[in-house]
């Protein structure tokens, strides 16, 4: 503990003041600071650029806890004090959720669809009940409207568009986007806001074709949709309020590549037991089969 004192004083005061007042010789101070680092130093230095090298993958988003899971998956043995530690010593720290405001246009003459959802989330299994929200993004050309379509048995996002007019069509887009990608069985509950785009007649029209039950939030219950809202804050947080776009068409490149490059098959959940939505579908679709057999 003397000599680390010493390290880190010795340039505000001269080495041998410091070794005097600490009571060891300025020779045993130069055996100390060339000193082979230790077992354990060297496992550190090994964990620390694991660390490193994962948390710029995961865009700067990882804390202590997801780190610790990927460690683990890599092979590397790593408790999560240790872990915490490495990372707070070197300043690697997650950036942190931001608040954001609503884009619900609930003044409409539409029908309102009843809360079939009432803050169920639980799933067991894929397209039983989906959620979808529309948010907004800043770049210099003005603003641009992202449509989600999320399903809430894995946090996949499995249908997105992005426009710059928030009209019925962004929302039509990314329901057919999702439709096609997963084919969905009929009675699947999909759950929005009041918003005028999910209340339209050509929005309903599309979920009546495919046997779809719409459900609608309580008004002015923000809690309805939490689920959504809170994908919405991870992109939000982890690429859009980390960039300054210059054109919508800049926005929607980043946003797809965040999407389909890192959120679905990469990014962590810790309420999907540390894994990514692609990996959590994939995982539970084996234990199906495993089960058959």
């Amino acid at each position: 503990m003397k000599f680390a004192f010493i390290d880190t004083e010795k340039a505000h005061m001269s080495l041998s003041r410091l070794c005097a007042f600490a009571g060891v010789s300025i020779s045993g101070y130069y055996a100390w600071k060339h000193r082979l680092p230790s077992r354990r130093q060297l496992d550190d230095m090994i964990i620390l650029a694991h660390i490193r090298n994962q948390f710029a993958l995961s865009c700067e988003t990882y804390g202590s806890p997801r780190m610790h899971v990927e460690l683990n998956e890599e092979g590397i043995r790593a408790g999560r004090h240790r872990t915490a530690r490495l990372m707070r010593e070197n300043g690697l720290k997650a950036r942190q959720k931001m608040r954001f405001k609503r884009t619900t246009d609930s003044n409409h003459g539409e029908p309102v669809a009843p809360n079939l959802l009432d803050q169920d989330f639980t799933c067991d299994g894929p397209d039983q009940k989906w959620g979808v929200d529309i948010s907004y993004i800043w770049t210099a050309e003005g603003w641009l409207y992202l449509a989600i379509v999320v399903d809430l048995y894995s946090r996949r996002i499995i249908g997105w568009e992005a426009r710059d007019r928030m009209k019925k069509d962004l929302a039509i887009c990314a329901l057919k986007k999702a439709i096609a990608i997963r084919y969905p069985k009929p009675g699947l509950i999909q759950h929005s806001d009041r918003g005028s785009q999910y209340a339209s007649y050509e929005y309903r029209k599309i979920l009546k074709s495919h046997s779809m039950l719409p459900s609608m939030s309580g008004k002015g219950n923000c809690y309805d949709n939490a689920m959504v809202e809170t994908v919405f804050k991870t992109i939000k947080s982890e690429l859009i309020w980390r960039a300054a776009f210059q054109t919508r068409n800049d926005a929607i490149k980043a946003i797809g590549e965040y999407i389909d490059g890192f959120y679905n098959p990469v990014r962590r959940h810790s309420t999907l037991g540390y894994k990514s939505p692609v990996k959590f579908e994939a995982m539970n679709r084996n234990l199906e089969t495993e089960a058959l057999h």
